[in-house]
């Protein structure tokens, strides 16, 4: 006999809180995104050559943002106080913290150090969660060569200005 807490979560349970994650996420990154616009500032600044148009950003992040998403959901459904639970969350406090310490506070050497954390810590999400949940970690790769690139993309902003 299976006991209560054997059985799966219902549908639309699990639904309630995937679309919980997605909207959280992609609903505080868009609006630091909007809030954090890059500006005058920014168009000012000399740039590396291998920085994208402007448009490129928000489609990426969109798109990333559903991916961190359903992968904190995977996660939290496995274990809510795992390390790789602590650390998704960790990491969507510094990814949150780098628009506005960028775009807004011009600190382009403290957002430096906080995307280098924040890569540090999608990599060891990623080896953590890779035990357990490969597909969280999976969704995760995508993410982790995007900040990756705007790591080095902030990196070249700082040494440029």
């Amino acid at each position: 006999m299976t006991t209560h807490e054997d059985e799966p979560p219902a549908p639309s349970s699990v639904s309630r809180a995937l679309i919980l994650f997605v909207v959280l996420v992609l609903g505080i990154g868009l609006a630091i995104g909007y809030l954090t616009v890059p500006g005058l500032w920014y168009l000012r600044l000399a740039k590396p050559g291998f920085t994208p148009p402007n448009w490129v950003f928000a489609p990426a992040w969109t798109i990333l943002y559903v991916l961190v998403a359903i992968a904190g959901w995977l996660v939290w459904r496995r274990d809510r106080d795992s390390r790789p639970m602590r650390l998704w969350w960790i990491q969507m406090l510094l990814n949150f913290c780098w628009s506005p310490i960028f775009f807004a506070a011009h600190l382009t050497g403290l957002a430096l150090a906080v995307i280098l954390l924040l890569l540090i810590t999608i990599l060891a999400f990623i080896a953590t969660a890779w035990r357990n949940d490969r597909i969280a970690a999976l969704l995760f790769l995508p993410y982790a060569a995007w900040v990756a690139f705007a790591s080095a993309l902030n990196a070249g902003i700082y040494l440029l200005n």
